[in-house]
């Protein structure tokens, strides 16, 4: 997965301490796997739905996901569930997560335990 940081501009005057990039784009990837496609029963992540995390001054995170079809009947509860696990994340301040599809999601861009878990290896 992509990773992006932008730094902050100027000091927080709060100066509350906080995970680096690094870790929190961590936190984030581990929220995600606890969000399971209804229909399948692999995490979004290791399915290869995610296609980009993007941490941005180290509290606000932009997620780029897909769907494994376009005409998913639960496309939009998806994304929320995908929402409500980052904004769960500690110190994460704000996500906004979009839904793309190009590329098109393919069986190629799953995890090799979500190939496992499903018999495909």
């Amino acid at each position: 997965m992509l990773q992006s940081v932008a730094e902050p501009s100027g000091s927080d005057a709060r100066a509350e301490p906080r995970p680096d990039a690094k870790t929190l784009y961590e936190a984030v990837v581990a929220a995600l796997r606890t969000v399971f496609d209804p229909e399948i029963p692999v995490n979004i992540y290791d399915l290869g739905l995610v296609y980009r995390i993007d941490v941005i001054d180290q509290r606000h995170i932009d997620v780029d996901m897909t769907l494994t079809a376009p005409g998913c009947p639960v496309a939009g509860e998806m994304m929320n569930m995908a929402k409500r696990a980052i904004d769960g994340v500690e110190f994460v301040s704000s996500s906004k997560v979009n839904l793309v599809f190009d590329p098109p999601w393919n069986q190629d861009m799953m995890s090799e335990e979500a190939k496992l878990e499903l018999g495909f290896l």
